[in-house]
């Protein structure tokens, strides 16, 4: 728990680091630690831990969803060997994604937003779970079989539509495409991600409601309430031996300790007897996950089996796709400010949507069950901490890669009460939707126009998607793969809402001031910027050799790449 010194009296802590590079003048933006600073090794590890605990929340509520899905049981080992697989490839495309991706530090991993299809895909009737006494009367290697198959078909579809945003991404399609994603398509895509899932959170919740209000009170008092609140610990000072600091425990860490306390009170509950013998909410239910877990086990391409093709998966999980690009757009300059660094620019974006794409294909190859998208919970610590050092993001990807390879640390998050979990969603469902929402204060909503692009786009795909859920059998077009593919579509909120929004904002008319295009574009800065010397989005290595190759000022994703040329070489073949 010394994460703190770093941000919190810092000059009086170490007083040989005061000045991150030796006193180079303030850095805009008021960080300890900017971009390309380069901190001591030791303080790193620390710093780095503190985005570890940041994003892993947010990794072990993907499989409380995804598992059962798969037809899982909940006492199934291999529960903790997703989530370990989630964790190692997290560290490899974060790692990738700040070193030679858009270089900025942000973290990657498993994402809400792949949940919304995949749900959609195990919906359809060739995918649901069998029976529950059907499931109970098979054995381990049958109900095995049955969840492999599903992770199988869900893997193959990811990787296929990942290569949408890989292509996309660096050959500077999306870039082009930027000036059609507004407010009014961010809004819809991203708040449907989280109002679509109310029902797991409701599920999960409701199997002991007081839990999950605990766990939701907790959360709200400890990170909305008392997030100025320090408490004194002692410490080591060079020179000065031991002395009393304050730290900001209830603003670094209220995730953490929510799930700490409430998982000691689900303890005292099972010693004392107060819950019944098979009670969710019991903390010793699923203690055979650790004994049945390796120590060691390194997740590896193809471990669930040989990836499965269908057309109806590959275009709902481009629904997956599509959010996280919308959603990570959104993310690039508003981390590039926090960190003190310069807008971001084209070649960067570009680089940086290809590379998360690669991150998908990796982990859908991996068997994660899960794509890849920039954690939201990330780019907030940098704001809270005013660390933005890109090596820091680094030390964390290599403890990310660490814990993927320890088997029995990925078996103890199965071990959190469902009832801890269901509380979580219920903040955490909430403000994905709130995120998304956030994208209006750019727009006229004084508009009517606006007002009704935003109520339709939002209440029509829960609408049809509800009405989908309940009749999956209603499309009937003569061709079965057809159907499949209209089913899971439209099943798909993300997907309808994204596309009703852009079509709405793009079609109806409406004046520049009144979209919000303005505001929007100062804000994120999204036009390609040349900053003086470009070490930022440099390449660490081989930037020598990149410079004198004039070829390499014609890719998208080079950082010598000048805006059009790309586009203007299929220009003159047209042309000619």
């Amino acid at each position: 728990m010394v994460i703190h010194n770093i941000q919190i009296g810092l000059e009086n802590m170490i007083p040989d680091l005061n000045v991150p590079n030796g006193g180079k003048e303030e850095r805009k933006g008021n960080v300890t630690y900017a971009i390309d600073d380069v901190p001591p090794w030791y303080l790193c590890i620390f710093m780095a831990l503190q985005h570890y605990l940041t994003m892993i929340g947010a990794i072990v509520a993907i499989p409380f969803i995804l598992c059962p899905a798969l037809c899982m049981a909940e006492t199934d080992p291999d529960r903790s060997n997703i989530i370990s697989t989630m964790i190692f490839v997290t560290g490899l495309i974060t790692w990738l994604q700040a070193t030679f991706g858009c270089r900025l530090p942000i973290v990657q991993g498993g994402t809400i937003s792949f949940l919304v299809p995949t749900l959609a895909i195990l919906g359809l009737p060739t995918w649901k779970c069998p029976a529950p006494d059907i499931l109970e009367a098979m054995n381990v290697d049958e109900r095995r079989s049955i969840w492999t198959v599903r992770m199988c078909e869900l893997s193959g579809a990811i990787a296929v539509a990942s290569l949408f945003q890989v292509v996309g991404g660096y050959f500077g399609i999306i870039g082009s495409l930027l000036r059609f994603v507004t407010p009014l398509t961010i809004a819809p895509t991203v708040a449907l991600v989280g109002l679509t899932l109310f029902d797991h959170a409701a599920e999960a919740a409701s199997q002991q409601w007081g839990i999950a209000a605990g766990t939701f009170i907790l959360l709200t008092i400890f990170s909305q309430c008392m997030g100025e609140v320090k408490i004194p610990i002692l410490v080591w000072k060079r020179g000065v031996g031991c002395t009393v600091t304050w730290f900001s425990l209830f603003k670094l860490f209220p995730v953490l300790l929510t799930i700490v306390i409430m998982w000691v009170v689900c303890g005292i509950l099972t010693a004392s007897g107060a819950l019944d013998a098979d009670h969710p909410a019991r903390t010793d239910i699923k203690l055979n996950i650790i004994e049945q877990a390796p120590w060691f086990r390194v997740p590896y391409p193809g471990q669930w089996g040989a990836p499965t093709v269908s057309v109806a998966g590959v275009l709902g999980m481009l629904a997956g796709v599509l959010a996280c690009t919308v959603e990570s757009i959104s993310y690039y300059p508003t981390t590039a400010r926090m960190c003190a660094a310069p807008p971001p620019p084209l070649h960067a974006i570009n680089r940086g949507l290809g590379t998360e794409g690669f991150g998908t294909l990796l982990a859908a190859l991996w068997g994660a069950g899960n794509g890849t998208n920039t954690f939201g919970e990330n780019v907030g610590a940098i704001g809270v901490t005013k660390v933005g050092s890109r090596r820091v993001v680094q030390w964390a990807a290599a403890l990310m890669v660490l814990q993927g390879v320890i088997g029995k640390l990925g078996a103890v998050f199965i071990l959190i009460p469902q009832p801890i979990v269901g509380g979580l969603f219920c903040v955490m469902f909430g403000m994905i939707a709130a995120f998304g929402l956030s994208a209006l204060q750019y727009v006229d909503l004084n508009s009517s126009r606006n007002l009704y692009i935003i109520g339709f786009s939002l209440f029509f795909p829960l609408v049809l998607t509800r009405w989908m859920s309940a009749h999956s059998g209603v499309i009937q077009t003569g061709v079965e793969a057809l159907d499949a593919v209209l089913q899971v579509l439209l099943s798909t909120s993300i997907l309808v809402g994204g596309l009703v929004g852009c079509l709405l904002d793009n079609l109806i008319p409406g004046s520049v001031e009144e979209r919000g295009l303005d505001a929007w574009a100062k804000e994120m800065s999204l036009e390609c910027v040349q900053t003086e010397g470009g070490d930022t989005y440099d390449f660490p290595i081989g930037m020598e050799f990149i410079r004198r190759w004039n070829w390499t000022s014609y890719l998208p994703f080079m950082p010598t790449y000048e805006q059009g040329k790309f586009t203007a070489l299929f220009t003159r073949k047209k042309e000619l």
